[in-house]
């Protein structure tokens, strides 16, 4: 009966879900024709899954786990394919297209083909950082792109080095305070030393313009 009632819905929504699948609460398939769901696939409540989406295995192993299982909250963009027997965490993205062939972390986002697994923090700090430069981080793209790669690597770099030496100096003060109690010393913190975290905005803009 189960098969019969799934090859019904398929004949008349273009959907094909396996008899076998676990289909939660207040889960949305949106424009569903093509979208394929396996034996094995589990859909937690509050899911979104767009059209031609495939839940599918990667191999035959009898009695393994072969479709992925979506916690809560998952969106899953048009024409992607979730290969194997993993997990997608709480509130992740799946990206349009994507090809996604291992666990994404709950709150991430995974895109491209094959599917590179973008972290919520890592994009907040990266943000955070371009905040303090002047310009926003999100005007370099997410792809592969290697001009906006190298940008994102100069960002993290000259960030994490502008810190380093603010944190050296401040030391090199805390030092220098206590040698001036002493007789014949002089201060050996230049007057130019950098102990706060500034940036050059102007000539960071200059090169992403």
């Amino acid at each position: 009966m189960g098969r019969f009632i799934s090859h019904l819905a398929r004949f008349l929504t273009g959907i094909e879900i396996h008899p076998g699948a676990t289909i939660g609460r207040r889960v949305f398939i949106d424009h569903g024709m093509g979208v394929v769901i396996g034996e094995m696939a589990e859909i937690h409540d509050e899911c979104t899954i767009y059209q031609g989406v495939t839940l599918g295995g990667t191999a035959l192993v009898k009695g393994a786990k072969r479709h992925p299982t979506l916690e809560r909250g998952v969106i899953v963009g048009a024409n992607a394919c979730v290969l194997g027997g993993f997990t997608v965490g709480a509130g992740a993205r799946v990206g349009s297209g994507a090809v996604v062939t291992k666990a994404v972390p709950a709150g991430a986002t995974a895109v491209g083909n094959p599917a590179r697994i973008i972290e919520a923090s890592q994009d907040a700090q990266r943000e955070a950082a371009a905040a303090k430069m002047g310009f926003s981080a999100y005007g370099v793209t997410q792809g592969d792109d290697p001009v906006a790669l190298a940008m994102k690597g100069l960002i993290d770099n000259a960030s994490g080095h502008e810190h380093q030496i603010a944190m050296l100096w401040q030391a090199v003060e805390k030092l220098a305070s206590r040698s001036r109690e002493l007789p014949g010393r002089d201060d050996c913190v230049p007057a130019d030393a950098q102990t706060t975290e500034n940036f050059d905005a102007q000539s960071l803009n200059r090169l992403v313009k």
